[in-house]
């Protein structure tokens, strides 16, 4: 399957989960699922992005095009975990309102599922067929850890019916895995634009 057809199918997933995410978010008071809903729009953004680039790359043969995808991946992942972080920090030195802990359950398996059959269909290889494609399996496994660590909180706030300082911190966990990734591939980025200088 070709490198369009597979991002095609993959932003077809994250934008079917954004509505989703948010609207549970918002309902269940839940930052964990509001994070994940705002990640998902920073990958379809950039998944969008990359199959412009992907098709510069093929039709005009502009290699850099996909590099480029990458770094503005990489910026806007880092700017949603800066202000989801922010959140978090807040409402665990304030007090946490209180969480819906079944929507967030049930939606967080969802996601799951739907980050792991994308990663099956971007495939093994994706991560060494160029920076965007990495960019996007990387987005792709971490935002499903994620979700299953939101899931995880979601089933003890449901099942204890307390302990909502576990939402603000689980975001905050989030956050700082995704921001890793996120400087991890802003460092590949820049490795490899000096290399094509």
């Amino acid at each position: 399957m070709s490198q369009q057809k597979r991002l095609s199918i993959v932003l077809a997933l994250n934008i079917a989960m954004i509505a989703g995410l948010i609207s549970v978010g918002l309902a269940s008071h839940s930052l964990g699922v509001l994070a994940a809903g705002g990640d998902f729009i920073a990958d379809s953004l950039a998944i969008g992005l990359g199959l412009v680039a992907v098709n510069l790359r093929d039709k005009y043969g502009n290699k850099k095009a996909p590099t480029y995808v990458a770094l503005v991946n990489g910026i806007l992942l880092l700017g949603i975990t800066v202000f989801v972080l922010f959140q978090a920090i807040e409402r665990l030195v304030t007090k946490s309102p209180e969480v819906l802990g079944l929507p967030v359950l049930v939606i967080s398996i969802i996601s799951t599922i739907v980050m792991v059959v994308s990663a099956l269909i971007l495939g093994r290889g994706a991560g060494k067929e160029d920076l965007h494609m990495r960019s996007v399996l990387l987005d792709t496994l971490s935002d499903g850890l994620s979700a299953a660590a939101v899931a995880v909180v979601g089933a003890i706030i449901f099942f204890s019916s307390g302990y909502y300082w576990l939402d603000a911190a689980v975001a905050a966990l989030v956050s700082v895995v995704i921001a890793y990734n996120a400087v991890r591939l802003l460092r590949d980025v820049h490795s490899a634009l000096k290399t094509t200088v």
